[in-house]
């Protein structure tokens, strides 16, 4: 699944490149549980994914597993997520944080991983517009990692993820990326029979994420209470520099499944979208997204994304060969319900197979398998294949919101970094991005702006 594209674009990377290959001779060592046996967990990001993260964490039942530490911007999110985990009847006893390592600010990340020891594994689940600089310190610090999606949201550090994703290959660290349906054993059989030519040649995907209002993506106006910075992160599906926006966040599973069961990335894409019912709503979304990926062999994936409320609603991701046709997934994320059809209706006499139920939970089954890679010193790093799908999400996005073909090659060449200098920010920083003198925030303004996507 590596295009040849992608080894020109790594070429700019030089300096990066040569900094990864002195820490390899000078640093490859491996790096794996502590010798009391115990891991420690630490979180940085007590959002909603990242309080679930940490949860599976500690229901991985193999050896002893703690969690010792949490740092947020928002103390109101760090103390509901210590609740939330201190006081769970199931987990309660393997949460280890006192106050004194219960960080606020930006520089929390740094305070939690110093609670830690190599070989233990930090969660980094903030806006991912921060991932490559959690991910910097991380890899200094010899931890394991488990990062949410998605990893990028721009080309500039999409390139720079993979060239630090060296460092952690160097150190033999053990990554995880939180595309947890690829852990799913229902897509994995999917998957061995797509390529065992059970459907025929793979020739068109569909994917669909058409819900109501989702997330932060649509952003009221900043009553004051906040600094444009702090209000923009508690609203952070809505700003394009911190989360890449309901593209990058909200479809970046379907398309990646989706690009599993073709076992290819997509060379380029073209796309439409626009924002209709917007009332008082700042955010930088477009309410619907529609986007054509191109692959090498001219099969095409066709992804639609919607957050408009009083429509009809489809959560799901379908393949079609030229035997017959799969269903990826059902509804939401889990169960998948895996099928296969022989004819592309998909009637039910066509059924001709379907993955039994109940399926193991895939987003626990991704921790299982860090944990497993922790304890048993394997070979485990997901960055590439995370970085890989955010960009051609990203890709695709970028197509909507200029209204022009983009090539993956022309997206990884791209120079429009979204928040240049993020890592020193403070709570009295500016934002990346700020309002104008009405509150509003830049656009996408498709054919009249198509260079970047926002000014």
């Amino acid at each position: 699944m590596t295009q040849p594209t992608r080894r020109q674009f790594l070429e700019s990377t030089t300096k990066a490149a040569a900094a990864a290959a002195t820490l390899a001779a000078a640093s490859a060592h491996t790096v794996h549980a502590a010798e009391d046996n115990l891991i420690r967990i630490g979180l940085v990001g007590c959002g909603g994914r990242g309080t679930g993260a940490a949860r599976n964490a500690l229901s991985v039942d193999n050896g002893p597993i703690k969690l010792v530490a949490l740092g947020d911007v928002f103390e109101n999110k760090l103390k509901s997520t210590h609740t939330s985990l201190a006081e769970s009847k199931d987990l309660g006893e393997k949460v280890d944080v006192p106050e004194e390592r219960q960080y606020v600010g930006f520089d929390a990340y740094k305070k939690v991983m110093d609670t830690l020891e190599p070989g233990d594994i930090v969660v980094l689940a903030t806006p991912p517009a921060f991932r490559w600089v959690h991910y910097t310190y991380a890899i200094e610090r010899g931890l394991n990692v488990f990062m949410e999606k998605p990893v990028t949201i721009d080309a500039p550090t999409s390139v720079r993820m993979l060239e630090l994703n060296k460092l952690a290959l160097a150190k033999n660290l053990k990554v995880a990326v939180g595309l947890m349906c690829r852990h799913c054993v229902a897509r994995q059989e999917l998957f061995d029979r797509i390529q065992n030519g059970e459907i025929g040649d793979l020739t068109m995907l569909r994917a669909y994420r058409m819900a109501g209002p989702t997330g932060s993506a649509e952003a009221p106006p900043n009553n004051g209470d906040l600094s444009d910075l702090l209000y923009q992160i508690k609203h952070f599906h809505g700003f394009l520099w911190l989360s890449g926006g309901a593209v990058s966040d909200f479809l970046i599973h379907n398309i990646d499944e989706s690009c599993w069961m073709k076992n290819a990335w997509p060379e380029r894409a073209i796309a439409c979208g626009g924002r209709h019912y917007r009332g008082d709503a700042v955010d930088q979304n477009f309410d619907v997204y529609s986007i054509e990926y191109t692959f090498a062999d001219g099969a095409k994936l066709f992804v639609d994304g919607r957050t408009m409320p009083g429509c009809k609603r489809e959560f799901a991701s379908f393949g079609h060969g030229t035997k017959g046709s799969a269903v990826i997934s059902t509804a939401s994320h889990t169960p998948a319900k895996a099928r296969i059809y022989s004819d592309q209706a998909m009637d039910k006499s066509k059924l001709v197979w379907e993955y039994p139920q109940p399926e193991p939970n895939p987003y626990q089954l991704e921790w299982d398998d860090l944990i497993a890679a922790v304890r048993n010193d394997t070979p485990y790093n997901e960055v590439e294949r995370g970085v890989m799908a955010s960009a051609v999400t990203s890709m695709g996005r970028m197509a909507a919101h200029t209204g022009q073909e983009i090539t993956l090659e022309q997206f990884m060449k791209h120079d429009h970094e979204f928040g240049p200098g993020i890592d020193s920010l403070t709570l009295d920083s500016d934002s990346p991005l700020m309002p104008n003198a009405q509150g509003k925030y830049n656009v996408p303004m498709p054919g009249l702006v198509k260079n970047r996507e926002y000014l």
